[in-house]
């Protein structure tokens, strides 16, 4: 098969597309065709050396690939040679076949092609992750999603109406991220490209809640807008650390939970993978029931051969991809 090979990491990593043997299946793992692969900006962080899990050498990015069971190893008795599948794989996207742990292959609605399948494996599953198990979001709460023109900020305003918050503030900096944010189901916007964040957000939040505040904040960005956000929670609010995509991790003097009761946590999806493959099954069958009932739709995608992998990456990192970028090994 072909597959891109990582045989170092950092600023400069080296990799290559390349034939590689064919993956077999040991026992409890599926073998799956890929069809479409996501680009995640994480693939990104990985092979420049960046994320907090460094894969072992040599390996083949990409996380959440979409396609057909191949063969099965032995003791796998859910699924099928020909089932349509996403397989959460960690690694191993960016090639023709790929194997993952049965516990984290899930079956796809006939209805959901390969692409959008691929568009929301790694986003839609941390922003479930993050309102139902970390923020333990209730019907009618009020939810503001920072970044919300993002991968993940865009799936977690979906979500966040599909779970039946009252309000959903969408944070975001620009006019194409607040039409993005607005079309996704966003009652409201939050404009993050003003000055003075700590402030701004506080002002924004408070005059779309009456003076309330938000019960729950999703935060892939961290720095400013973590500083406004904080200040702009709910008495019991929850807050939600995903990431830090703008570029520094905030602090936070503790004694300020103190003050409204206010929870703060952090989510890093793949422990979860790891380490409760049950709850990640609950998290797709309800992902997969609300794309079925067209509760929640597939962001636009584009796709690109898997020979241009290194042109994907380069559009994530210039953050110039025209929505989520799928990798189809087919030429």
């Amino acid at each position: 098969m072909r597959a891109v090979m990582v045989d170092e990491l950092g600023p400069s990593y080296s990799a290559a597309l390349q034939e590689t043997p064919d993956p077999v299946p040991a026992a409890g793992e599926v073998l799956v065709r890929i069809e479409a692969a996501p680009v995640n900006y994480v693939d990104l962080v990985t092979l420049t050396g960046a994320y907090q899990f460094k894969p072992k050498l040599p390996y083949t990015p990409g996380k959440g690939p979409a396609g057909v069971v191949e063969a099965l190893g032995e003791g796998v008795t859910h699924l099928a040679v020909g089932d349509r599948v996403l397989a959460m794989a960690e690694y191993g996207g960016y090639a023709e076949l790929v194997t993952a742990d049965h516990r984290q292959v899930y079956r796809l609605p006939d209805a959901m092609p390969f692409a959008d399948a691929a568009a929301i494996s790694l986003a839609f599953d941390t922003a479930w992750m993050a309102l139902r198990e970390r923020a333990r979001i209730q019907p009618g709460e009020s939810v503001l999603v920072l970044g919300a023109g993002g991968a993940v900020g865009g799936a977690a305003v979906q979500l966040a109406k599909a779970m039946g918050a009252g309000l959903v503030l969408a944070g975001t900096s620009s006019p194409d991220g607040s039409a993005a944010a607005r079309a996704a189901g966003a009652d409201g916007v939050v404009d993050l490209s003003r000055p003075d964040l700590r402030e701004s957000v506080r002002e924004q939040v408070l005059a779309a809640t009456d003076g309330a505040g938000v019960d729950i904040v999703i935060d892939p960005l961290g720095g400013d807008p973590f500083d406004g956000a904080i200040r702009s929670i709910a008495w019991r609010g929850r807050l939600v650390v995903v990431g830090f995509a703008a570029g520094r991790i905030p602090t936070l003097k503790v004694n300020y939970t103190l003050l409204k009761n206010i929870e703060v946590s952090g989510l890093q999806i793949s422990d979860y993978r790891r380490r409760r493959p049950d709850l990640m099954a609950e998290c797709y069958r309800e992902l997969f029931a609300f794309y079925t009932a067209g509760a929640v739709k597939a962001p636009p995608s584009t796709a690109l051969p898997l020979s241009q992998w290194r042109r994907a990456l380069t559009m994530i990192a210039q953050r110039a991809a025209p929505g989520r970028l799928v990798l189809e090994p087919r030429e």
